[in-house]
């Protein structure tokens, strides 16, 4: 005879506990696990930045201490390359007889690390900034060119490209005899889109320190994106990264983000295409729009 017995399967009520307790253990799990995924994250954009800085000064120490600028004398920050595959650098940025004039976007200086195989392009990746990839020639059909034998990210370098640099055209390219705190690069600029956000809205960002009167959330405004606004590796000139809470983090409280505005350096005015800093101690940090 079969003894009568309890069927296959849980129960409603039996189903609703298990949900419960899964959904506690999962609240005690989740804070940790994003605490970790997060730092995770600002570690690798770090070390990211840590390469590039070390890059740039090999560069600098073959050029008498200029950090990477594209072009040539009197270049200016443009939108993008007149031919990013060119042959020649003159064809590439517009140069006229005199090797001079033109225009250059932030990406080609970068991209001068790259074409002297420095530094690869996965380098430029923040694990943050998602929409983002490693450049690849062959993606754009340069299935005989290497990456020595063009001038920039594509013809789209925000789409392979993380970064923010501080002006490289005009009278305040940096020299490594410039401060050793000196904000070199960054996360993206929140004030310049991206391939994955729109720019910021720079009326939300008052920052929460005095003489301004801004709440934690309004200061958060005004830091990168990628990190969900709350904060940003930063590569100073000596070669040190620090994960920035706060834009204002150059030297004498200056905005990395913004220009000089008067006598005001922690809000500053945000860049657009062209923009210079105000003087020498004026970092200025601005990526290719997309």
């Amino acid at each position: 005879m079969c003894r009568p017995g309890r069927s296959q399967g849980f129960t409603w009520v039996e189903v609703v506990v298990i949900l419960v307790i899964l959904g506690f253990v999962f609240a005690i799990l989740w804070p940790g696990y994003h605490r970790e995924w997060v730092n995770s994250l600002r570690s690798g954009c770090s070390a990211q930045l840590s390469d590039i800085g070390k890059a740039m000064l090999s560069y600098a120490s073959d050029y008498d201490g200029a950090l990477p600028q594209a072009g040539g004398k009197g270049t200016k920050w443009g939108a993008k390359l007149r031919n990013w595959s060119a042959s020649g650098r003159s064809e590439a940025f517009s140069l006229d007889p005199n090797s001079a004039g033109g225009e250059a976007t932030i990406g080609a200086s970068l991209y001068l690390l790259v074409r002297q195989n420095r530094i690869s392009p996965k380098s430029f990746i923040c694990p943050a900034d998602r929409r983002v990839t490693e450049f690849r020639p062959q993606k754009y059909g340069m299935t005989t060119r290497g990456l020595a034998d063009l001038w920039d990210f594509g013809p789209d370098p925000a789409r392979h490209c993380s970064y923010a640099y501080h002006v490289p055209y005009g009278r305040y390219a940096l020299m490594t005899s410039n401060e050793p705190a000196f904000a070199v690069a960054a996360d993206r600029n929140p004030w310049i889109g991206s391939p994955s956000a729109k720019a910021g809205d720079f009326a939300k960002f008052v920052p929460d320190v005095p003489p301004f009167k801004g709440l934690l959330e309004q200061g958060d405004q005004g830091n990168a994106i990628p990190h969900g606004r709350k904060g940003q590796s930063v590569l100073s000139l000596d070669g040190h990264v620090e994960f920035a809470m706060r834009a204002y983090c150059g030297i004498e409280d200056d905005n990395i983000y913004t220009s000089w505005d008067g006598t005001d350096r922690i809000r500053g005015t945000p860049p657009k295409l062209g923009s210079q800093p105000a003087n020498r101690k004026d970092s200025l940090l601005v990526n290719d729009p997309p």
